[in-house]
């Protein structure tokens, strides 16, 4: 299991967490945590893609 993988669980928890309470408060809190949750795993993306584009353009170099 990834790091995105694991993140993108993580976001899943607190959207089902938000599903189950009553309490309008905490199902906004566990909202907010899933779009950061998911924002940190698609950080991780972008930061992995432009990994291989430079390690593309060091390998063309050689």
């Amino acid at each position: 299991m990834t790091l995105i993988d694991i993140y993108l669980a993580n976001a899943a928890a607190q959207r089902a967490a938000a599903a189950t309470t009553n309490l309008p408060n905490r199902r906004e809190m566990h909202e907010r945590s899933a779009v950061v949750w998911e924002a940190m795993a698609r950080s991780i993306e972008e930061t992995q893609g432009r990994a291989a584009v430079n390690l593309a353009a060091k390998a063309s170099l050689v």
